[in-house]
Parts: structure tokens; C-alpha cells; sequence
């Protein structure tokens, strides 16, 4: 009986290889009726990527025509690049090869001969993009919506699919057709607003990452029945006599840590307290499924995207003052040089005596008297917490921690609904929470490899050795003597190229291109170590209201410490990592995209303001310049001040007669326009 398999095997086998409809009909000897048939199962076959037809008519597997699946990385001006799924380097498509692929899509391509790494797209497996989200333009005779992906192209709408959308709206459109001879067909299914308004174009962002607002009903009654579950000991320790707190930034939405420290002698006993999320939404729950689906809470300027219902997240979860809450806790023992001598990992019930923000502690270690008077009982331990600080801070540039300072702007809508966007700063209390949840993410992590116990560890590898010869040419352009085993970097071989470039005006523009020369960190079930916080076994333990690995790392240590079975965990593990970190860059990418949109909008108030600034990136086509507040702005070369540059890309510099602009100089500018189409703020000289 003919059948997909049956053409399939015999291809394969090479009795059917690279033979035509018309000869594999005479081999398999089959009747004149099954003539309709064997077509059908040809196309379906070419259609699943199973089988892939040559340019005389024969068919192969994609294995025996060099083909090979991956995913369209689109480009505006019509080329694109083709991720291989087997992994390896990146091919590139030329326009005329990307065959009504768009950015995305899952293909089959073949490596072009004689090229180096050029492909040709053969077939469309699966479209990428179901739903685009863009601004519909609407004529007398033609409507199109132009996705807000510059990388898609438009999606012709009849004027009778428009679900009242008017000319300007943002929209969210359903792609319903591929036609390959013009603009692929689609219907609007919702009209977020007007264009140009921040609440529509925010909205679009969190339609075009498929984002949730909301939750289901059952997850929400679910959450409801699990917060109202009353405190009780139940074997836990019980440190609500102990003074712990919570620091925090003044517009924090959850409270998930809390710390606390201790003197025994001349050592000190840190406590890391942090919620116990796994008590409330239990393993493969409806609970959990909708977290796991979510992987992370999103932060945008005005609202939060929650992982959990707002009914744990800020209330049965939160460490809030004066309230009894389940926590794990991570006791360490430091030597006044910050050594860890010590640690201890349990189960515990605490209250926070207070809840503080990093304004407050910074003040306290300044000894600002109007806040000691606030904080009595807490002057001497603060004071003791920045010490402990230093010390491990010392400790961990002994290691090599890399150390990066890249500005980011902190947006926040302050009590008359206006954008403020501060410059940019870093306090004493911030160093001393990130140092005591890095200890704590530590400690944990080697308390479960030392288990046996699954894990997914943060882990973030070496450079990868062509990035680590570009960054290095990068800086010997710079005047820097530079010497790297570029298959072998280490976290030091950085430190100190930080250290020694941290006087030269191009030391924020080095911290950045030292960021994407380093790899992205991800999860992962296998400790494959920690190369920017020169670590060597590190997870994500302390942050479980909004992050789906660290509640993953709670329910283990508890299977240690109860005597439980872990092996659930460990069958998921590998799995879990991938998902997490998938989701974990979708967030990245849209909190990034909304910060950009709020910066829009912000300097949009300020048009014609002058500003101090650093040349943070040269390009052939322009400078690009930050201010204070890590808002980056493009002069574009026409608007540069002499008629001709010329572009030395090695050397980061534009050279005119008169002028020339590099990495790192100051500059003055005036914000001439904001540009919502390309999401860049425009400056001209001042």
C-alpha cells in the first residue's frame, strides 16, 4: 500500500533518491489510480521538510541535498540570516534567496556552492508570526497594517476587515494569507488606540512579545485559597525575634528578601531570608503551570506583569513589615575579610521589622541623623553590612569579577503622572544587596551540588574566541596594550583591562562592547560556572515571587532537607533551563523596547533642551551620544557640522576637515526630534 512512509524509506534507502514523481511511479510499479495519490504524498511530504524536490524534479531528503532546518532572522532592507537549529555559525540569505520568508519562520535552506556561508531558503516550514501588531494605514481604495517589527512586511487588510479601526490606529493583526506574488492578507482582531499615545504604543509592545495581563480565573481563585493558608511553625525555625529587614527601592511592587547580620566575635553571621513561594503553589499546579508558562515577572515604568496573582505576589509572599511569613533561609558565617567559613540552609518563619529603600540605608551609612532617629536599631548593623560589603567586594575582585559599569536609566512615573528619569547612580546599599544575594545564590547552589540534587544553575560561559580577537582589536585601537589567549580568557584577563582603562574617556564605551563580548548568562541543569561574577557554582535562589528558576531551586532544597525524593526535578531540569531562559529574553527585550519608548516620550517634552553628553558609538551614518540619565541619542552625519567625513571603523572615529568625532568625547547636543517609527531620539550638535 503506498504511503508516506513506504516513498519516504525508499528514499532514503536510495532506491527512490533524487528520482521524479514519473520515476517513482514506474519503480514502485504502482496502478494508474494511485498516479493522484503518490502526488499528493510527494507535496505533503516537501510540505513537513521530510523531503525537499531539486530543481530537475527529484526528490531527497533534506539530509542527502545538504538542506538543513533553521530560523529567519529578518532584515528591514530585505536580506536576512538563517539560524541553524543542528547549531554552528549563521548563514546569510540574500535578498533575492529569502523566497517569501520572513523574520521568524522556520525554514529548510541548502548552502549556496561555492560560498562561504551563503544559503538559499527552499521552503517555508512554519511561520513564526501568526499575529503582527502595527499601524493601520488606511486610503480610499487600499488598507495595510505596517508592523511595528520593521523587519515583516506590511499585511494588506481588505477595508471590510478592519474592525473599525481608524486611519493612525495601532492595531493587533491576524495574518490569514502568503500569497508569493504580493503583501501577505490579514484582519485586524483589535484596535489598541491612536498611534503615537503611550498607552497604545505601550500596549503594542506587550501584544508584539505575547505578554499576559491577566490571569485566568482559575489560577486567581487558586492563588486566593493558597494566600489565606495560616503561618504555623510546623518543625520551621523560628526567627521572629530576630531583627531582619527588607532594602528596597522606593517603587518596588514585591518583597522577596529580607536580611539580616549578626557579629560572633570578629566574624560576622549573614542571614539571607527569602520568601517561600513553593509553600503556596505547589508542583504542577494550575498555580504553577500558569508561572512556569510566564517564567518571569516583566517590569515596565507604570505597571508589572506579574508571575504569580497579585494576592501572593504582593500580599501572602511579600515580606512585608511587621507580618509573619514563611521563608528559606541561608545563614553564612564571614571572616572580617569576607571568607565564607560557613553555611546553613533551612526552613523558617520570620517578620521584618522594617521595610527600608536603598535611599534610607545609604543615608544611615552616612550617618544622616534624621534617618538614624528614624533607625535607631539599625545603625550599628548597617554600618556593620557595609563592611561585610567591602570585604567581599575586595574579596571578589582578588577572584576577578567582572565588574561592568553600563548605565541604565531608571524610569518611574512620579505622583503627577509625569516620566522622571534621574541621572543615573549606584549606592552603597545596592552593593550591599547585590554582594549578600550573590553569597546566598552561591552558598545554595554548592549546599545542592554537594546534595546530588538537581539544580538549575546560572551559568555563564567563556567568550567565545572570534568575539574575544574583534574586542581585543577594539582596544589596541584605542592605544591599549592588550595580550589574550583568546581560547582561554578569564574573568581576571577582563578585571584588568578594566582597571586599566578606568581613566580614559572611552571607559563607559569598553565596559559596553565588553558586555557583548561576553556571552548572555542562561540556565542550565549543569554547572558550567559563572565567568563575569568569577564564580564556580552559582544559582538564582532569591528572587522566587518573580523568577520561575529560583522557585524551581526552593522546591529541591526542600526535598534535601525533608528527605524527599528530588527526581521529579531532575527529569525536568534540562527542560525548565531552556524555557526559563526563552522567557527571561523575551521579557529582556520587551522591558528594553518599553524603557526606549518611555525615553521617546520623555525627551519628546524637551525639544530644543541642550545636554552634556558622550560620544558612545560611531557609525558610518552618524554618532550616537548618551546623556547623564543612559538616554542614547543619534546625530546623524548630515546634521554633523562639516560637509564630508570619513568613516575609520577600527578606530571608532568620523574625520571631517575641520572636525572629527571619537568613542568617548564629550559633546554637546540639542534634542532636535524623536522618531517613534525607528524608536530613536534625534540630537544636533549644540
Amino acid at each position: 500500500m503506498l504511503s508516506e512512509n513506504r516513498i519516504l524509506e525508499g528514499v532514503k534507502s536510495g532506491q527512490l533518491k533524487n528520482k521524479t514523481a514519473r520515476e517513482i511511479f514506474s519503480i514502485l510499479k504502482l496502478r494508474q489510480n494511485e498516479k493522484k495519490n503518490l502526488k499528493t504524498l510527494l507535496l505533503k511530504l516537501c510540505d513537513n521538510g521530510e523531503l525537499f524536490k531539486t530543481p530537475h524534479g527529484g526528490f531527497l531528503t533534506p539530509e542527502q541535498a545538504g538542506a538543513f532546518r533553521g530560523t529567519i532572522r529578518g532584515n528591514e532592507r530585505g536580506f536576512a540570516f538563517i539560524t541553524p537549529e543542528s547549531g554552528g555559525s549563521d548563514y546569510f540569505v540574500p535578498h533575492r534567496s529569502v523566497n517569501g520568508a520572513y523574520d521568524g519562520d522556520t525554514v529548510l535552506a541548502v548552502h549556496v556552492p561555492d560560498t562561504k556561508d551563503e544559503a538559499l531558503v527552499v521552503r517555508v516550514l512554519e511561520r513564526g508570526n501568526k499575529q503582527v501588531v502595527g499601524t493601520l494605514s488606511k486610503s480610499r481604495n487600499m488598507t495595510y497594517v505596517y508592523p511595528d517589527n520593521l523587519r515583516l512586511p506590511r499585511i494588506y487588510v481588505p477595508n471590510t476587515l478592519i474592525s473599525g479601526a481608524q486611519n493612525g490606529d495601532k492595531v493587533v493583526c491576524e495574518i490569514t494569507s502568503y500569497p508569493s506574488d504580493k503583501a501577505p492578507g490579514g484582519k485586524v482582531v483589535e484596535v489598541l488606540g491612536e498611534g503615537g499615545d503611550l498607552d497604545s504604543e505601550e500596549l503594542s509592545i506587550i501584544r508584539e512579545f505575547g505578554l499576559e495581563e491577566d490571569f485566568l480565573p482559575a489560577v486567581s481563585e487558586e492563588a486566593e485559597r493558597a494566600s489565606k493558608a495560616p503561618i504555623v511553625l510546623d518543625g520551621r525555625r523560628d526567627l521572629r525575634s530576630k531583627l531582619i529587614f527588607t532594602i528596597d527601592g522606593e517603587d518596588t511592587r514585591d518583597i522577596d528578601d529580607a536580611v539580616s547580620l549578626e557579629r560572633e566575635g570578629e566574624n560576622y553571621i549573614l542571614g539571607v531570608h527569602i520568601a517561600d513561594v513553593s509553600y503556596y503553589v505547589k508542583h504542577n499546579s494550575i498555580l504553577d503551570k500558569s508561572a512556569y508558562a510566564r517564567g518571569t515577572s516583566v517590569y515596565f515604568p507604570d505597571r508589572v506583569l506579574p508571575m504569580l496573582p497579585k494576592a501572593l505576589s504582593n500580599g501572602a509572599c511579600s515580606l512585608n513589615e511587621g507580618e509573619d511569613r514563611y521563608a528559606l533561609s541561608c545563614e553564612m558565617k564571614f571572616s572580617k575579610n569576607g571568607e565564607r567559613l560557613s553555611y546553613d540552609v533551612f526552613k523558617s518563619v520570620i517578620c521584618s521589622s522594617h521595610r527600608t529603600t536603598y535611599t534610607e540605608i545609604a543615608a544611615l551609612c552616612e550617618k544622616d541623623p534624621q534617618v538614624c532617629r528614624k533607625y535607631g536599631d539599625l545603625t550599628e548593623i548597617v554600618g556593620g553590612m557595609a563592611e561585610l560589603c567591602i570585604a567581599l567586594e575586595s574579596r571578589r575582585k582578588s577572584a576577578g569579577e567582572v565588574n561592568l559599569e553600563v548605565k541604565e536609566a531608571h524610569i518611574y512615573i512620579d505622583n503627577d503622572g509625569e516620566i522622571v528619569i534621574p541621572t543615573a547612580e549606584r549606592n552603597i546599599a545596592h552593593r550591599i544587596i547585590e554582594q549578600f544575594m550573590i553569597c546566598a545564590n552561591e552558598a545554595v547552589a554548592e549546599f545542592l551540588q554537594s546534595k546530588g540534587a538537581p539544580c538549575l544553575y546560572r551559568i555563564h560561559e567563556s567568550p567565545a574566541p572570534e568575539k574575544c580577537e574583534k574586542f581585543a582589536d577594539f582596544l589596541r585601537d584605542l592605544g591599549l596594550t592588550v595580550k589574550l589567549d583568546y581560547d582561554n580568557v578569564t574573568p581576571k584577563d577582563f578585571r584588568n583591562i578594566l582597571t586599566e582603562s578606568q581613566d580614559l574617556p572611552a571607559y563607559s564605551v569598553i565596559n559596553k562592547i565588553m558586555l557583548r563580548t561576553m556571552q548572555k548568562a542562561r540556565y542550565c541543569e549543569r554547572n558550567l560556572k559563572h565567568f563575569g561574577l568569577a564564580s564556580e557554582c552559582y544559582c538564582h535562589f532569591t528572587s522566587p515571587i518573580r523568577r520561575y528558576p529560583d522557585l524551581f531551586v526552593h522546591r529541591v532544597i526542600k526535598c534535601v532537607l525533608d528527605g524527599k525524593s528530588f527526581e521529579r526535578y531532575a527529569q525536568i531540569a534540562n527542560m525548565a533551563g531552556i524555557d526559563c531562559s526563552e522567557r527571561e529574553r523575551v521579557a529582556d527585550e520587551a522591558e528594553r523596547k518599553v524603557d526606549d519608548l518611555y525615553k521617546l516620550m520623555y525627551m519628546n517634552e524637551r525639544l530644543g533642551e541642550t545636554y552634556d553628553a558622550v560620544i558612545s558609538g560611531v557609525t558610518g551614518f552618524g554618532i550616537f551620544c548618551e546623556l547623564d540619565n543612559a538616554i542614547e541619542g543619534l546625530i546623524r552625519l548630515e546634521d554633523l557640522p562639516d560637509d564630508a567625513y570619513e568613516f575609520f571603523e577600527n578606530k571608532f572615529l568620523l574625520k571631517g576637515r575641520k572636525h572629527s568625532f571619537k568613542l568617548g568625547d564629550s559633546i554637546k547636543v540639542e534634542v532636535a526630534d524623536c522618531d517613534l517609527g525607528t524608536m530613536k531620539v534625534l540630537f544636533i550638535p549644540a
